[in-house]
């Protein structure tokens, strides 16, 4: 016999066999339905015992929410979309697998919308969005869809990732871009560098000018002049930065070091390296951002800026469902931390 039925047969509140309800929960937990309802909901609601008792209850008696029946009850679908630009980019794949396994604690489904930040595909989605097909939207691009409210009663549930719309009151989970690139770049000059080349991201991308800022503040406090023609702006891709990085190399005086806006772009330049026949890291360090599975099993393994991608992932879908479920939560603004992934791309540099 299974544990649960066990538990129910000796509490003597459930038939053998029978499917849990919320009333068999409260009863064993000896809490009233609606305290049961708050710790699957928002177990920060409630005290420590009370959400430890109830949920021991739930695993023993294998108690599932019907989700059904609470979207026929509060008219909502269940269900949120994910707006992601380019799902072929692996920095989305974590971000989506921490929103998706928060979305499943709570028996929400998700909508995955690889837009390829085409206005039309957006507008699709946003469709369903104000249909009522769907309860709430996560936004990884950096700008609303368009016919979508910007602000006031009329905008729905909605939450920006990593990149937010400036002026737009729209909850954001994001890290300090500034002050991660500055982190990196200070960790070249600590290295010995001092001619340092920045692949940025592209224009039109609130991260490009972010992390070119911190690339310029980690110069500017040490006193080492700001060279734009150590500056070339890629699009994130390997093919992108392996170009933006060969220019670089090819410069009369090219730069003993490389911080690169992202990982991929990171890539290029190693392959750029190699094609110019120079070795990393004796002769050219190479740093990242963002800590894609790539980077640790590239050759060499890439230094890079790790972002906490799962957990802004969960982050963002929890403060959605917060947002679907009635809590004002405009303005809201959630900093990540970040660390410096030390590895293989980068080492001391003396003159030689």
């Amino acid at each position: 016999m299974r544990q649960e039925e066990e538990i129910r047969e000796a509490d003597g509140l459930v038939e053998p066999g029978a499917r849990a309800t919320i009333d068999d929960v409260a009863r064993i937990a000896n809490v009233s339905t609606a305290t049961v309802s708050r710790t699957l909901a928002r177990p920060e609601l409630v005290s420590e015992e009370t959400r430890r008792r109830v949920m021991e209850v739930v695993e023993s008696t294998g108690y599932r929410p019907n989700a059904l029946a609470r979207a026929l009850r509060t008219r909502a679908a269940q269900a949120v979309i994910v707006l992601v630009p380019d799902f072929g980019n692996p920095f989305y794949t974590e971000i989506v697998r921490g929103m998706e396994r928060r979305a499943s604690a709570s028996d929400y489904a998700v909508l995955m919308g690889n837009t390829e930040s085409d206005p039309e595909r957006e507008r699709s989605y946003m469709r369903l969005l104000l249909d009522r097909r769907a309860d709430g939207l996560l936004l990884l691009s950096g700008r609303l869809p368009e016919g979508c409210p910007a602000d006031g009663p009329a905008r729905p549930p909605i939450v920006f990732v990593s990149e937010d719309l400036p002026g737009c009151e729209v909850p954001l989970v994001r890290i300090d871009n500034p002050a991660a690139a500055e982190m990196a770049v200070r960790y070249l000059i600590d290295l010995g560098h001092r001619r340092i080349g920045h692949v940025a991201g592209p224009p039109g991308r609130i991260l490009s000018p972010e992390r070119h800022a911190g690339y310029r503040q980690a110069l500017e406090a040490v006193q080492i002049p700001y060279d734009p023609a150590l500056v070339v702006a890629a699009d994130f891709t390997f093919k992108g930065g392996r170009a933006a990085a060969r220019r670089l190399l090819d410069l009369p005086e090219p730069p003993t070091a490389l911080f690169c806006a992202n990982d991929e772009s990171a890539m290029g330049a190693l392959r750029a390296a190699r094609d110019k026949g120079l070795r990393v890291p004796e002769d050219l360090s190479v740093i990242g951002f963002d800590d894609i599975q790539l980077a640790e099993i590239s050759d060499p393994p890439l230094t890079t800026v790790r972002q906490p991608r799962a957990e802004m992932g969960a982050k963002a879908m929890d403060v959605l469902i917060r947002t679907i479920e009635g809590e004002a939560l405009s303005g809201l603004d959630i900093v990540m931390p970040v660390e410096l992934v030390v590895r293989g791309s980068t080492s001391s540099w003396r003159p030689r």
